[in-house]
């Protein structure tokens, strides 16, 4: 929620270990210049042992300290731990990446989901006209995506990992739609699938990727990826070359952001052409 001090500049953050490469602070500025709000969001680095400290101060909310701000890796369990009004989306996961303050108490919630979501209806709107979706991956970055698909109302959602058992945690998580399987029943599990979701590492910064044949997906199948740089990942190519949709990973991280700028700052951002080239500019020149 805004600051209702109109004559003091709306601060708020990003608060990880290590923290130098997010660039949730260009997306925030982005946004702050284009609505003329005199406001600013900062990235800061703040170690597992100081994160406690950190939350309690802003507790206090002293004038100078931040509104809220995102809490990223290795922060977002902590986070929803110490929040005093953590809401159901961050209940479920365990994990909270926006927080905010209100009258000397942290709320919390989690708009992994809600990015993942939106950026495949932004890039490949009617996406979600389908029976089934298969996650590869059972870490942590797939709980959004599989707690968004649920609530999206997909009728099957099969996760595969190569520890089986990890899958089985998040099926018994997520409800009686919510299938786990070992990583070696993939091509049989991708039978007749709408949309494929790679929540792994695989391909991250460019590493490789064991091949994979998309052809047991539906025709009109969509292949994503939450991993963004390389914005083309090995398996996104891979799915291209076989014929299919992809949308890349980028539009979650910028999706993700607009309901916390909403919170901190009180407008609803759009994410645009111009946002997207800014940060792909940036991912060029730091990778």
């Amino acid at each position: 929620m805004a600051d209702s001090r109109e004559t003091l500049t709306i601060n708020a953050f990003v608060a990880g270990y290590p923290i130098k490469h997010s660039r949730s602070p260009i997306i925030h500025s982005y946004w702050l210049k284009k609505f003329g709000i005199d406001g600013a969001y900062r990235a800061v680095e703040i170690s597992p042992e100081d994160f406690p400290d950190f939350i309690a101060q802003l507790k206090q909310g002293k004038a100078d300290m931040p509104v809220g701000g995102n809490v990223t890796i290795p922060h977002k369990e902590v986070a929803y731990r110490l929040a005093d009004r953590p809401d159901a989306l961050a209940e479920e996961l365990g994990a909270a990446n926006t927080i905010w303050v209100e009258e000397g108490r942290v709320h919390a919630t989690n708009t992994d989901g809600y990015g993942f979501v939106a950026n495949l209806d932004e890039r490949h709107p009617g996406w979600d006209k389908i029976d089934r979706a298969v996650v590869l991956g059972a870490g942590g970055a797939s709980r959004a995506v599989i707690q968004s698909l649920r609530d999206r109302g997909i009728g099957e959602i099969h996760v595969l990992n190569r520890t089986v058992e990890r899958a089985r945690e998040l099926a018994d998580r997520f409800g009686s739609r919510v299938f786990s399987h070992p990583q070696a029943a993939l091509h049989e599990i991708m039978g007749g699938a709408g949309l494929f979701v790679n929540t792994t590492s695989l391909g991250m910064d460019g590493t490789e990727a064991p091949e994979l044949d998309f052809s047991p997906l539906a025709a009109d199948a969509v292949v994503t990826d939450i991993v963004y740089v390389p914005l083309k990942t090995p398996i996104l190519k891979m799915a291209e070359q076989q014929g299919m949709a992809t949308v890349d990973g980028l539009g979650m991280l910028l999706h993700q952001a607009r309901p916390g700028f909403k919170r901190w700052f009180g407008e609803m951002p759009e994410v645009d052409e111009t946002l997207r080239s800014l940060i792909i500019e940036d991912m060029e020149k730091h990778g």
